[in-house]
């Protein structure tokens, strides 16, 4: 499936940024801009049932993952710089960083897991339940947001197509890489729900590094952006790939 995706910057290395679940592309828009500050050319996609991409008729996290590398291949003149994505899109971008073998990949609060026994049922019922919220419960849940972003958000919700929620039934698919072949950052929320303190040190084990942002919620980037940027920055500034000189 052909995604809606939003193409900006001009720069030589190309960054992939995939957005979290009930959301779409202009989460990142603060991001995508600092990206493009430093060099980069970000490409930034609508999942299937989001934004201004189609209704699929069955959703899973491995259909979503075909659909971006599909897009987003074009797209590309050779292996991504860097590929991101965040919760939902985490985990998408961790299977689009199998197909694509990106230099760097960045997993902000990744579906790499699931609550589970009561807890777990109780999160699928509210999900399945909760009705779309209204400004008034986004800005109570979301007290550090600007109101740009909870505009945004408002529109997202919007056009999201509910019958996503049939592709996260089976929570057995949310997990880690296995073993993963790309340089890899994962920024967690200060009590991340979905990436326990075990998982976390497993991933840590196979080689990637793990930070959390303290203060900041599931949605880390809007939470708190500078943190997240800097966190995000300083890593990339590891890596092997120097960053191109400003214009």
């Amino acid at each position: 499936m052909q995604l809606a995706v939003d193409v900006t910057g001009s720069g030589l290395r190309a960054a992939i940024l995939i957005h979290g679940f009930q959301s779409d592309h202009h989460a990142w828009d603060r991001v995508s801009a600092e990206l493009e500050e430093r060099g980069f050319r970000v490409i930034a996609v609508d999942l299937a049932g989001h934004g201004g991409s189609p209704r699929a008729r069955r959703y899973s996290p491995r259909a979503w993952a075909e659909d971006v590398v599909e897009t987003v291949e074009p797209l590309l003149a050779g292996p991504p710089a860097l590929v991101m994505g965040h919760s939902l899109g985490g985990l998408v971008a961790s299977m689009v960083a199998d197909r694509l073998a990106p230099l760097a990949a960045i997993y902000v609060d990744p579906a790499f897991g699931f609550p589970t026994g009561l807890r777990g049922v109780l999160f699928k019922l509210v999900f399945a339940m909760m009705p779309k919220p209204r400004r008034s419960a986004l800005v109570r849940r979301n007290p550090r947001w600007s109101a740009v972003d909870v505009d945004s958000e408002l529109r997202a919700l919007r056009d999201w197509d509910r019958r996503t929620l049939l592709g996260l039934a089976d929570t057995r698919t949310l997990m880690p890489p296995a073993r993963p072949g790309t340089p890899s950052l994962v920024v967690l929320a200060e009590r991340s729900l979905l990436v326990t303190d075990a998982v976390a040190e497993r991933l840590r084990r196979l080689g990637m590094r793990v930070e959390a942002v303290r203060g900041s919620g599931h949605t880390v980037f809007r939470d708190d952006h500078a943190g997240f940027m800097a966190v995000v920055l300083d890593w990339l500034a590891t890596q092997a790939a120097p960053e191109p000189a400003r214009a």
